[in-house]
This record gives structure tokens, sequence and C-alpha cells, in this order.
């Protein structure tokens, strides 16, 4: 039998002949997921990769779509609606990932308030922020930092430290950046929980430093 691994329209999902079928080991489509971040370069690079070696081996299991808009915080979260809204495709999972750069606390909080009210049944919104800067997870790769250091401290203590690994220098267009650091991602999960779990109690405009990355991570880590 030839398994169709065409999108699920929003209109056929439910219907009888979409439902799991005994004798098959899988369902007929994936498991869609959205992943909108507001940096249009070293974000998508990084999961473009994981796109990648999750379609060598799952793709008839879990499919990524990856959109870099260039948006901050509550113009991401729009923009991710209107996508989702538009498209024909049934999202299980929608992933918005930004940083706390230089934008109003409030606009940074609210974002995160509006994941949590807009899921619901069918799909499910993530608020994966980073307090400075995206480059956080990448650093908790190779320490635990619980010191708020400006964000332009993080490119240079990522070079420092791929060098004395003989990694090479950081850049935000490099494209091996998820194979040069998946040697260290146990690291990096077990150090972003740990400021999770330190910040539990504060809002995402003074969790500093703390990242969500690890979340979005280990719910794809299965396939990768």
């Amino acid at each position: 039998m030839t398994v169709s691994m065409k999108p699920v329209k929003k209109s056929d999902a439910g219907k009888s002949w979409m439902r799991k079928r005994r004798d098959l080991k899988r369902m007929i489509a994936p498991e869609y997921h959205l992943i909108v971040s507001e940096g249009t370069r070293t974000e998508p690079l990084y999961f473009d990769r994981v796109k990648e070696l999750i379609n060598q081996k799952y793709s008839g299991r879990i499919h990524l779509e990856i959109v870099g808009k260039g948006d901050n915080t509550l113009k991401l979260f729009h923009q991710a609606k209107i996508h989702v809204e538009q498209s024909n495709i049934t999202y299980k999972h929608i992933w918005l990932i930004y940083d706390k750069d230089d934008f109003p606390p409030l606009s940074f909080d609210q974002t995160a308030e509006l994941c949590e009210r807009a899921t619901n049944e069918e799909c499910c919104y993530h608020a994966i922020w980073s307090n400075p800067c995206f480059e956080l997870w990448f650093l908790l790769h190779f320490m635990y930092l619980q010191t708020d250091i400006n964000r332009s401290e993080y490119e240079p203590k990522l070079t420092e430290c791929m060098k004395e690994r003989s990694l090479g220098i950081y850049a935000k267009t490099r494209t091996d950046i998820f194979d040069t650091l998946r040697p260290y991602l146990d690291e990096a999960v077990q150090h972003s929980k740990r400021l999770e779990q330190t910040h539990k109690e504060t809002p995402p405009s003074g969790a500093a430093p703390c990242t969500k990355v690890h979340i979005l991570v280990e719910k794809l880590r299965p396939y990768i």
C-alpha cells in the first residue's frame, strides 16, 4: 500500500478515512510543526539542520516547517497566527523563537501570555524565548552561565569556548553550528533546565540569563 505524504487539509481532519488504521504502523500523515523565528539567519540555520536530520529517517512521522520572519515579540506572534490561519496544513505545534534584545519588557512578557491563550485542543503555541539572546543556548553547551552579561559579550565568549576545543570561531552564519555543538547537547539541556528552575517565579523579561530552547530541542531530539 502506498502511504500518502501530503499534508492533511483542515477540512479533511477528523474524517473516518483519515483515522489510524489498525493494520498500519503509522498515521497517514506526519505530525506538523511550524517554527517561526524572529531571526532570519542563526535560528533557521540551526533548525534547518535538525529538519534535515529528521527527514533522513522520520519524515513520515514528523514534519518541520521553518520560517524566519524578522519580526519582534508581539508582531511575531501575530505573523505566526496569520500563517496558521491561511495554511491548509493542520499544525499540531507552533513554536515562536525570539530574543529579549532591547524590546520593552511588557511586549516580551505578553508574547508568552498570548501563546498560552492561543493554545487549544487542536494545536499548541510555544513561547521559546531567550533572555537576552539565542546565543545563550549555544554558550550553555560549554558552561553553566548564571550571570546576566551584556548580549554583545556572547559571541566573543562562544568563540573563546569553541577555539579551546578546536571548533573554529563562532559566526551567526555558520551552517554547521548544530553538528559542531551536538556532542555537548546533554550539557546544554541540563544547564538550560537549571536556569529555568532558577527563574521559575520570574516573568520572562526579568529572567536573565534564561532560555526555553531546550523545550523544543527535547521535543525533536528522539527524531534526530
